[in-house]
Parts: structure tokens; C-alpha cells; sequence
């Protein structure tokens, strides 16, 4: 386990744009050794979905940068942990078989309750 602060991303709203962001930064900081875990709350978890697609994938990927999905798969690459609201998925109208493999429902007390004292907490 590494002694650096852990770095904890809610993302709040179902927006691609910033749950990319979300996701870059939990990856920079697992780049620098810093753990990272993303909590994906409410409609956020339709981002979730499977197959993964966002309207600003064709942008990035024209400048060489990966799309959503390639961007979510480097995540779990770099043990970046995905957590879903498990509310959220309600609210989407999915089920847990739709949902990117690997990621893990939750709630947000229980994502809050794993916080410890010296989490860094962000939310997008």
C-alpha cells in the first residue's frame, strides 16, 4: 500500500466530458503512486453502460488521445477502483449485467465510510 494520500473522485452528474476528467486524474495520480478510487453517483452511473460511448470520443481519438472506454480499461489497468451508486442504476434502468466488468455497486455511505482521515476527496 502506498503512504501517500489517497485520492477519492465522485462524480456527480452524468456529464462524459467530466467523467473523463474524473477519470484522468485518477489515473495521473495512480501514475504518481497515489491510490485512487472514483464513486460514480446517481444518473453517473449510466456512464457506466456498457458498450461505452461518449459523444467526444471521435474528438479525442482524432488527436491521439483514447476514447471512454480505452480510457476506462487504462483506469482499471493502473488499479484505479470504479465504484457505481447502486441507486444509480436504478435510476438508469440497468442492471449490475450491464455494467462495465470489474466495476463495483455501491452506496455513497459505504464509499464515504471507506474514506480514511487523510483521503483527498474531489468531486466532478
Amino acid at each position: 500500500m502506498s503512504d501517500m494520500q489517497r485520492l477519492s473522485i465522485i462524480v456527480a452528474s452524468c456529464d462524459g466530458a467530466r467523467f473523463y476528467a474524473a477519470l484522468e486524474t485518477g489515473i495521473a495520480a495512480a501514475a504518481l503512486g497515489r491510490p485512487a478510487r472514483l464513486f460514480l453517483q446517481g444518473e453517473a452511473a449510466a456512464l457506466l453502460r456498457t458498450p461505452v460511448t461518449f459523444a467526444g470520443d471521435g474528438a479525442r481519438e482524432a488527436v491521439g488521445q483514447p476514447g471512454l472506454a480505452a480510457l476506462i480499461a487504462e483506469a482499471m489497468a493502473m488499479d484505479v477502483d470504479l465504484f457505481v451508486c447502486q441507486s444509480g442504476i436504478a435510476l438508469a434502468g440497468m442492471t449490475a449485467n450491464d455494467l462495465v466488468p470489474q466495476v463495483r455497486a455501491a452506496g455513497l455511505v459505504s464509499f464515504l465510510a471507506d474514506a480514511r482521515a487523510d483521503d483527498r476527496l474531489l468531486v466532478y
